[in-house]
């Protein structure tokens, strides 16, 4: 509202005593102080109601009113009944800086005001908002040139005066208002929130708290009706700075209203996916008919091209994904393949030109890789390496165990870089005995990678619990019952005698013990457990068993 129509309110009895001019001035909120300096809470455009308690004297008029100005609201209303009038000395300072300045008589309430001026503002900022988001809808269905998911943000803030984030599953910001930056790890928890209210069913918004502040998630579904699962770890969400549970029907509605217009958007977004998706299948269906190598590389080329400026070559990685949930009776492919394109952009391999396609539950990208200097590599268009599966994994991992829930799994394998198409067909299946190396593993979420197939690492995952169970007994449970009972540190002993190949000096020097300590300790483990630490194979199997336990 404006202020000349608050003027024009005669039930409210205010008195105009400087500052004609600012009449045009809109009012987007109310804020009642008696501060000397009440600038933290003042975000521009309010009407502010002081009763005068800070008021002492002449010279304190002309640093209040200053604050004011620089903050930008839009009036200042100070009550009558502390001195039966406005001080001179505060109209004098509020006509210097161009503030308007009412007179509130004794009779009128500050909450009489403050109740007509929320009512007034929120219905006039309700009927904006619903007609711009119905001109933004218009736009957007026309193309991206209606300004985007950013443009209604901004339009939330400016209206609203709502802090929003659009963020992806995995709580990568996609667009603020005003380009206002997340807080680091704001959108990982809000994220994590999201996951953990949608999968079970209940319709948003969500509430969540972070460090004592209160946002409203509302869910921006990617599809509707059937298992939630089915989008669950891809639906992006909007988080607003907000408790929701305090809006009226009207404005609830108007946030669902915005939540779906984004998802129009993200829907739009969505369908250029088609055309990679479906060149990274054909480039999958060639290598399991065994097509020549020649016809590989050119299917591989328009699939995932990859922006590799220069004379760099072209190197690829192949990633396997695969998210499980024992009881689902849905074909979990499209969720893998959604979820690995959202875990790839966020490691900076999708704008990169990385093509992903699913098939028989399991999710497979194509991700370029640009190799300059001999071995070396990183994504293409990126700068941080090649892929690796704790790149990947690693920063949303609680995240994804909050959407997977229990029961679900979310397993990842990837392979090392192939300078051509030929190698193509050998990566796949090196990310695939990633995979199955990840499966065996605990944890919901678990990825490997192929500098773990070459090593004991790849074995220990297979070997059945209870023949791990009794190998490891019979060689480490008599030192442990023996360190139990006499505290003696055989163990910590043993896995760093190891660790420093079996070197006396080493050893002794990072335990901070005696080198006659050391060899007494080992001499020890050698008469508990009938082995020789001289021995390579005895060697071996101690650590084996440790790696086991």
């Amino acid at each position: 509202m404006r202020l000349s129509a608050l003027l024009e309110s005669g039930h409210l009895g205010l008195r105009l005593l400087s500052g004609t001019a600012g009449l045009g001035r809109r009012v987007r909120g109310v804020m009642t102080t008696d501060l000397r300096d009440p600038s933290r809470y003042l975000r521009g455009g309010e009407l502010v109601l002081t009763g005068l308690a800070w008021w002492r004297g002449p010279e304190d008029s002309e640093p209040f009113v200053r604050i004011l100005a620089d903050a930008g609201v839009a009036a200042l209303a100070a009550g009558e009944a502390e001195f039966g009038a406005v001080p001179e000395d505060l109209a004098a300072a509020c006509a210097r800086h161009r503030l308007p300045l009412f007179a509130v008589a004794e009779e009128v309430g500050f909450a009489e005001i403050t109740e007509h001026v929320v009512r007034q503002v929120s219905g006039e900022r309700a009927g904006d908002l619903a007609a711009v988001v119905a001109r933004h809808r218009r736009l957007m269905s026309a193309g991206p040139a209606g300004g985007g998911p950013r443009a209604v943000l901004d339009l939330l803030a400016s209206d609203l005066d709502l802090r929003a984030w659009l963020l992806s599953a995995t709580g990568r910001p996609l667009a603020a208002a005003r380009q206002e930056r997340l807080p680091g790890g704001l959108g990982a928890e809000l994220a994590a929130h999201q996951l953990t209210a949608a999968r079970t069913g209940r319709r948003g918004p969500y509430r969540a708290v972070v460090d004592g502040v209160v946002y409203s998630l509302f869910p921006v579904r990617a599809g509707t009706g059937g298992d939630v699962r089915r989008t669950l770890l891809s639906d992006w969400l909007l988080a607003v700075r907000a408790d929701a549970r305090d809006w009226p029907a009207q404005r609830l509605d108007l946030l669902d209203g915005v939540a779906q217009l984004i998802a129009a958007e993200r829907d739009r977004r969505e369908a250029t996916r088609a055309v990679p998706r479906r060149l990274a299948q054909e480039v999958l269906d060639l290598l399991a008919s065994g097509a020549p190598p020649a016809e590989v590389a050119a299917r591989l080329r328009v699939a995932a091209p990859g922006p590799v400026p220069g004379p760099a070559a072209v190197r690829w990685q192949v990633v396997t994904a695969r998210v499980t949930w024992p009881d689902a009776d849905f074909d979990t492919g499209p969720v893998g393949r959604a979820l690995l394109e959202e875990l790839l952009t966020d490691a900076g391999a999708h704008e990169a030109g990385a093509a992903v396609a699913h098939g028989g539950g399991e999710a497979v990208a194509l991700v370029p890789v640009r190799a300059e200097d001999g071995d070396s590599a990183t994504v293409a268009g990126g700068g941080g390496g090649p892929l690796r599966a704790e790149t990947v994994l690693g920063p949303v991992r609680e995240v994804l165990a909050a959407g997977l829930g229990g029961e679900g799994r979310l397993t990842l394998g990837v392979s090392a870089a192939v300078p051509s198409a030929e190698g193509l067909r050998g990566a796949l299946e090196e990310a695939r005995h990633a995979l199955r190396v990840a499966a065996a593993r605990p944890g919901q979420v678990s990825g490997a990678g192929h500098g773990e197939l070459a090593s004991h690492v790849l074995l220990l995952p297979f070997v059945p619990d209870d023949v791990r169970r009794a190998f490891t007994a019979r060689l480490l449970e008599p030192l442990r019952d023996y360190d139990r009972r006499h505290r003696a540190e055989l163990v910590p002993t043993l896995e760093a005698f190891l660790a420093a190949d079996g070197s006396w000096t080493r050893c002794a020097a990072r335990l901070h013990l005696h080198v006659n300590t050391l060899r007494y300790r080992i001499g020890r483990v050698e008469q508990l457990t009938g082995r020789d630490l001289t021995r390579l194979e005895d060697k071996l199997d101690f650590f084996l068993a440790l790696r086991m336990s």
